[in-house]
């Protein structure tokens, strides 16, 4: 499951809840007709998108099952979830942050730098974080000058390290 966006407050009395969208396209919603919604003591629910709209960077929904402000107080900090098969399609050079987290980084000599651990999202270009039991944490840009091949299929990741990336702490 692909986690779109999180739950963070009502919208007014009548169920609407806040989303904070976690996809690079928020207009995904509004082709969606179901969601599934996990909170953080329970398992994930489906539920029945009724409404969607849009303002400024957050996402107004109401689900069919979510009749006023308190059933929607209940589910603030909840994860909406949506099955694989409803993910939009990616374009070439373009990845699902969950399949990068854990692959192995190497520099374009074959020098393991460690595993990402983490994807950050800074609007100009998403950072990669790569851990290593042997050095402390640092940061990477995921851009065309750095990033040679990301190779799924045999989990790794071939980067160029330009000067001074490694001093970038995580």
């Amino acid at each position: 499951m692909f986690e779109i966006g999180i739950i963070v407050k009502p919208q007014g009395v009548r169920g609407e809840m806040r989303v904070l969208p976690t996809t690079d396209d928020p207009t995904r919603f509004g082709l969606l007709k179901e969601v599934y919604v996990r909170s953080p003591r329970e398992t994930a629910a489906k539920y029945t998108l009724s409404s969607v709209r849009y303002q400024k960077n957050m996402v107004i929904l109401t689900l069919a099952e979510v009749k006023d402000r308190n059933a929607a107080a209940a589910l603030v900090g909840s994860a909406l979830l949506i099955p694989d098969e409803w993910a939009l399609p990616l374009d070439e050079d373009e990845y699902f942050v969950r399949d990068l987290i854990g692959l192995t980084a190497q520099t374009e000599d074959g020098e393991v730098l460690g595993e990402i651990t983490d994807v950050l999202r800074t609007g100009a270009n998403d950072v990669y974080v790569i851990t290593s039991a042997m050095t402390d944490a640092f940061m990477v840009p995921a851009i065309k000058d750095v990033v040679l091949r990301v190779d799924m299929a045999e989990g790794f990741v071939t980067l160029r390290l330009l000067d001074g990336l490694r001093e970038l702490k995580a």
